[in-house]
């Protein structure tokens, strides 16, 4: 590693014995399977703890580990602010922020408001066609190949291309999209993350520009008409609202599919089950988004509170981690095992006002690939002797080489 850890500064108010490492450190990379014997080991230690390195630059926060606790921190949204979650603005010096996800309510859902409409199952069914061909393009330029890098063949370009079309980006912009991309996520050198912020901000202001003076019927063109509270929306909250959706369409979606075509790789079973069953494709979906669930957001403690007994003060940051949530033992018996007939109430979306407002077009873009991938491909497996490697912070397969 070549990034040093700050020294950590532990607030007064924080207990010595609940100063614990915690391994999902955002930046680093691991060889180890960060779902199974990691999340148990920390589910057999106190129900919250504070961790040295959890935020993104290594700052501490409260991790809280149980699903009940989770919800109860997701409702409450004076005390535990969306606010500056995510360090990007703050990090170039911008005053923008991210829209609607750090927008705490009631604002937040004036905004939701005219997001909503865009993101509707029936809006997203008007896709399939198109998504559905984006896939067969992929799966078919390697299918006679007999293998495939999934991450780089499919997981993360397919999520694009259906973003660019969305956002009508230039196709050409893939490639580009997806080095920024690792800089916002996989990165633990600010300075990095910081640079990959940039690039992103100015490409959005572009594009925010040339639709001023060409609008088309894409979503920056209709976010430039709406109201809110009858004024039209600042350029901070445009760009606000474009950086989420290039955070949210891109790289969650590819995660969750590495972690989905990973396991049906290591459980032929699962595939045939898929392949005779396939309208059960959704609930293996939510099932797996459970047990490999792979992203932490934050939340911002706004007053002194104390929730299951630990006294948390002003500005402390929380973090949400759903990894630990979907492997919660007393949420989900045997959590490590992957059943398909489990229909989890998991917080992989996120819970309450915050819910994803893209989850009806993540859910039809990973039911498509997996129906696509096991109607066309053999069954599959991963390379043999290969070690998987994952992206920590937001937890990811580096490379998925599959073969059949």
């Amino acid at each position: 590693m070549d990034f040093q850890l700050p020294e950590p500064v532990i607030p007064d108010h924080v207990p010595d014995q609940l100063v614990r490492p915690f391994p999902y450190m955002f930046g680093m990379t691991t060889r180890a399977d960060p779902f199974g014997d990691w999340a148990a080991a920390v589910h057999q230690g106190p129900a919250i703890f504070y961790a040295p390195h959890a935020y993104p630059g290594a700052t501490p926060a409260w991790i809280v580990r149980k699903v009940a606790d989770l919800r109860k921190i997701y409702m409450d949204t004076e005390t535990f602010s969306s606010k500056d979650f995510s360090p990007y603005s703050k990090m170039v010096g911008d005053t923008w922020t991210n829209l609607p996800v750090e927008i705490d309510p009631p604002q937040h859902g004036k905004y939701r408001a005219f997001i909503n409409p865009l993101f509707t199952p029936a809006a997203m069914a008007r896709l399939e066609e198109r998504i559905r061909g984006y896939a067969i393009e992929y799966i078919e330029a390697f299918r006679e190949r007999g293998s495939c890098e999934f991450m780089a063949d499919f997981a993360f370009e397919f999520p694009i291309k259906v973003f660019l079309e969305l956002m009508d980006f230039p196709l050409s912009n893939t490639a580009q999209f997806l080095e920024w991309e690792t800089g916002l996520l996989h990165e633990m050198d600010m300075a990095k993350m910081a640079d990959a912020t940039r690039n992103v901000v100015a490409f959005l202001r572009e594009q925010i520009a040339e639709r001023r003076r060409n609008p088309r019927q894409d979503i920056i063109s209709y976010a430039l008409g709406v109201e809110v509270e009858g004024q039209k929306l600042t350029d901070d909250e445009l760009v606000g609202f474009a950086f989420n959706l290039f955070i949210g369409g891109l790289d969650t979606v590819s995660t969750n599919m590495g972690h989905q075509f990973l396991h049906l790789a290591r459980n032929p079973d699962h595939q045939t089950f898929l392949k005779e069953n396939p309208q059960r494709t959704q609930n293996a979906i939510d099932e797996m988004m459970r047990a490999y669930a792979a992203v932490t957001t934050f939340r911002t403690c706004t007053k002194e509170t104390e929730v299951g007994g630990v006294r948390m003060m002003p500005g402390d940051k929380v973090a949400m981690s759903t990894t630990l949530a979907g492997r919660d033992p007393e949420e989900f018996p045997e959590p490590g095992i992957v059943r398909f007939d489990r229909n989890p109430r998991h917080v992989s979306f996120g819970f309450g006002p915050h819910m994803c407002v893209g989850m009806h077009l993540a859910r039809r873009e990973m039911r498509i690939a997996i129906e696509e991938f096991l109607q066309r491909i053999p069954q599959f497996s991963v390379e043999p002797d290969q070690e998987i490697e994952y992206h920590l912070g937001m937890i990811q397969p580096v490379r998925l080489p599959l073969v059949w």
